[in-house]
């Protein structure tokens, strides 16, 4: 058995995270809208975005998309339990089910990161310069040819942050400048 960690890894799938920060929200949303096409036509597996929103006064504002909600969680986890509870011991099961679930399902929104973690939000969050949108993209299996494309229609943009090749990097840093 081998101690290479990569070695464990060969069967996964690599997940490219990219930043792109725009000049304003709109953008930023015209972007994530565009990275959406692609996921659409095929040309990349999306697994998660986020739109960092930093005003002029520095107050920053964070959109995920795919991370559970405490709230929603709470909802659904009290709802089921309460169901279940409800079967097995009645109106006391479902109060105690509901009780028990809602506390589950909100903790388990607040601990469970899917997609782009924390960290990486956070990193985001004091990179993005005042009065401007960045979008972060985890993504897999990308066509690099099309999102080059896509991010040529953007010129004017700052590429933030990739973890491609430095070669792709370059492409993209070229299909960005005006």
């Amino acid at each position: 058995m081998s101690d290479d960690p990569t070695a464990a890894q060969a069967d996964i799938i690599p997940q490219t995270l990219v930043g792109i920060s725009f000049p304003d929200i709109y953008r930023a949303q015209e972007f994530l809208t565009a990275v959406t096409r692609l996921k659409a036509n095929g040309s990349l597996v999306l697994e998660d975005a986020v739109i960092v929103v930093k005003d002029d006064a520095g107050k920053t504002v964070v959109r995920e998309t795919i991370d559970p909600q405490p709230g929603r969680s709470a909802i659904s986890g009290g709802m089921w339990t309460g169901l279940f509870g409800l079967l097995l011991g009645g109106p006391v099961g479902w109060a105690a089910g509901t009780a028990i679930g809602a506390g589950a399902g909100a903790l388990t929104a607040k601990v469970v990161d899917l997609g782009i973690s924390d960290e990486w939000v956070g990193w985001f969050r004091d990179a993005v310069k005042p009065g401007t949108a960045t979008v972060a993209v985890l993504a897999s299996e990308i066509v690099e040819d099309h999102l080059v494309a896509e991010v040529h229609r953007f010129a004017g943009s700052e590429l933030v942050y990739a973890n491609f090749d430095a070669e792709m990097i370059a492409r993209l840093e070229r299909a960005l400048e005006v």
